[in-house]
């Protein structure tokens, strides 16, 4: 059972990367921010559309792995429409769950994003699912540059 569903979050994740959700840029953008990891190449360009406390739009672009895309999809879904709050709140979750293996985590939170949990068994590419999400904390933040770094 546990092998099927490894399937089907591997399966997932392929097609995030196949076809990214609000794989675009955002025109009227308010918050913007650049991401980088220099250890696998992948890099991203992220825009949010935010206003009264709420996530109102997300877009990004860019290039990298698999994982990182995917990610990077992932994440637009789930901020997309979510209080600032809430969003920033499962920023913090997901970082929990790739880099505290022991955490307990509110599963009900993360939603689809606990798809990417398996990453943690490969230290190397955690930094790959965790790009988008750091380039997203920077841009709420008004930065305009992130890293993995």
């Amino acid at each position: 059972m546990a092998s099927d569903l490894t399937d089907l979050y591997q399966e997932i994740l392929l097609e995030h990367n196949r076809r990214p959700r609000n794989f675009r840029a955002l025109d009227d953008a308010t918050h913007q921010a650049d991401g980088f990891n220099p250890l696998c190449g992948d890099q991203i360009s992220l825009q949010l559309k935010v206003g009264d406390g709420q996530v109102y739009d997300v877009g990004f672009q860019g290039h990298g792995c698999a994982i990182s895309r995917a990610s990077a999809s992932l994440l637009t879904q789930a901020v997309k429409g979510a209080s600032s709050g809430e969003a920033m709140a499962m920023f913090e979750e997901f970082h929990r769950m790739l880099t505290e293996p022991d955490a307990e985590l509110d599963y009900d939170l993360l939603g689809d994003l606990e798809m990417l949990a398996g990453v943690i068994a490969y230290p190397t590419r955690i930094k790959c699912a965790i790009l988008a999400w750091h380039t997203f904390k920077a841009a709420m933040d008004g930065a305009s540059v992130a890293t993995t770094e």
